[in-house]
């Protein structure tokens, strides 16, 4: 079985918690017993969490050897330009190392599909914010935000819409479906 899961902002991706008091994990989503998360989301992003109960398929899934792209959404604090996206393709260097290059381009704004994060991000009156579509091919801790800011625009909001050919699209924050693999 594989599954789509849209994790929601402030969720871990693990079943159980024991700081007090627990933090909120994917044990509260009636998912089907036996499944495992294939991959991450650190409990500040949002989307698309592929989970299954095939223990080979999730290996294949997370390892960075087979080069599975992830797409993300991200926003970011200041205006993305040029030499932003220049950086992001060529590779980001970041303390334990040189990343391989990404995809990326500058989206007009926020996807009409998007819904509000619950808390909202905050929002400066005096610094812009943008938004830029990111695929990448590995998946260091937090990869996608330290590229980000090591290039000059900290992350503000940060969404995970596709996994290799596995998209987020037509589900809500919460909620799963079954794929075909």
């Amino acid at each position: 079985m594989l599954i789509a899961f849209n994790k929601p902002y402030g969720v871990l991706c693990q079943f159980t918690d024991k700081t007090v008091p627990p933090r909120p994990t994917l044990a509260g989503y009636s998912l089907p017993p036996d499944v495992y998360a294939a991959g991450r989301l650190d409990q500040d992003s949002e989307g698309l969490l592929l989970m299954s109960d095939d223990g080979p398929l999730i290996a294949r899934i997370s390892s960075p050897k087979f080069h599975w792209p992830k797409t993300y959404l991200v926003q970011v604090e200041g205006v993305a330009g040029d030499e932003h996206l220049a950086q992001l393709r060529s590779g980001v260097t970041l303390a334990d190392g040189v990343t391989r290059p990404a995809k990326a381009q500058v989206l007009i704004g926020a996807p009409d599909w998007l819904w509000p994060r619950n808390p909202p991000v905050r929002h400066r009156k005096t610094v812009p914010d943008s938004w830029i579509e990111l695929t990448i091919t590995e998946g260091k801790n937090r990869q996608v935000r330290r590229m980000v800011a090591a290039v000059g625009l900290p992350c503000l909001r940060l969404l995970r819409i596709a996994v290799g050919p596995h998209r987020l699209e037509g589900l809500a924050p919460g909620k799963w479906r079954e794929l075909t693999q």
